[in-house]
């Protein structure tokens, strides 16, 4: 059983209570920012705002979005599915942070530059984005199969010495990804469905919607640039796709009611029950890490001085973004969490007006606090 979610608001007192929040996105969409999102809030376990606003696209006649539409989260698999994986191990005793990557990926190894790679780069590194390993990578123009994509990534050479440098990196959380499917035995998929999701009652989240379903989901581009068609209902980060569909930096489909409950998972909320991941655990991970003045915890992201995340946002916040236009933080000093699911790259990738959006967001809901 979950934490215990009392019923949601009706939709006119939450509009009312939350009239701020209701004009920050109905701006938004008016700005075409993104065509349609849901949201919510939960302090401690209880729901206080659950709703959506919009459209699956700009089109007078696209679907409707509702508080439970599914959506790609892109990079909150890195906290949700990954980052939970490896706390899950971490408090087994079954994963040790400071493991070097080539102890688990003998690949890491034997990439081009032994002297400088797989020994000394571990898994802290890895989480805390401070590997020396780049941001990004277009693999997707040279690798046509898992096995080539995970090969050109373990390849990849590094930008700087391990620990030096915090430089968030999708090729980082694609290896941390296989890695810990070596330390699982067992697929990412998988693990996550039967450790993490099931246990949470997060019903509608995972990796690879069926088709049945896909209709249901709000496109998230016209892509012009590699699968020449609309994406909807697939995962939309390249490299996720060249992997299936399943990879520790992207991949992951979900609602706001399940991030919700996965908040509450995080917060501790219902002390009658034992909790899936324990509050030491959740305190290691949330720590920053080095190097000084990085923003990075253990696969979470902590508040910078222009953070999505606004201005009143506790110093002990995590949180994470998604490059669809999702995000998910938690103030665990004010016992809440916030999720905004939205698509912003339709039908394409230029429009940056997210970044407004989300702090305008935030602040708007805790000021209707």
């Amino acid at each position: 059983m979950t934490a215990k979610i009392h019923p949601q608001p009706d939709s006119a007192s939450m509009q009312l209570r939350f009239a701020g929040v209701y004009s920050v996105l109905r701006d938004a969409i008016a700005t075409h920012a993104f065509p349609g999102c849901a949201f919510g809030l939960v302090v401690d376990d209880q729901i206080l705002l659950l709703d959506s606003l919009g459209h699956f696209t700009y089109d007078a006649d696209s679907p409707t979005v509702q508080p439970n539409t599914l959506f790609d989260i892109a990079s909150l698999t890195k906290v949700v599915a990954t980052t939970s994986v490896a706390m899950l191990l971490y408090q087994r005793a079954i994963l040790d942070l400071e493991t070097p990557v080539g102890d688990v990926l003998p690949g890491f190894v034997i990439g081009r530059d032994p002297a400088q790679r797989g020994r000394y780069v571990t898994l802290r590194h890895l989480l805390a984005h401070s590997s020396g390993l780049p941001g990004y990578y277009p693999f997707f123009h040279i690798a046509d199969s898992p096995q080539s994509m995970m090969r050109h990534c373990l390849e990849l050479p590094l930008h700087a010495e391990p620990g030096t440098r915090a430089e968030y990196s999708d090729p980082g959380f694609i290896l941390l990804g296989k890695a810990l499917e070596t330390i699982a035995s067992q697929d990412l998929a998988t693990f996550t469905h039967h450790q993490v999701f099931i246990p949470l009652e997060m019903d509608f989240t995972g990796f690879c919607p069926p088709q049945r379903v896909h209709h249901q989901i709000p496109p998230t581009e016209k892509d012009e640039l590699f699968r020449q068609r609309i994406i909807q209902g697939e995962v939309q980060d390249e490299h996720a796709y060249i992997l299936r569909g399943v990879a520790g930096h992207a991949g992951l489909f979900s609602n706001v009611s399940d991030l919700l409950r996965f908040s509450m998972s995080i917060l501790g909320s219902d002390p009658s029950r034992r909790q899936l991941f324990h509050r030491e655990t959740v305190e290691t991970f949330a720590r920053r890490q080095p190097p000084s003045g990085s923003i990075r915890a253990l696969g979470w992201d902590a508040p910078s001085e222009e953070s999505s995340a606004g201005k009143y946002f506790s110093p002990q916040s995590i949180g994470h973004l998604g490059y669809s236009g999702c995000s998910l933080w938690i103030d665990p000093e004010a016992r809440l969490a916030a999720v905004l699911l939205t698509n912003r790259t339709w039908p394409h990738r230029e429009s940056q007006l997210i970044r407004t959006v989300r702090p305008a967001f935030h602040d708007a809901l805790r000021k209707s606090l």
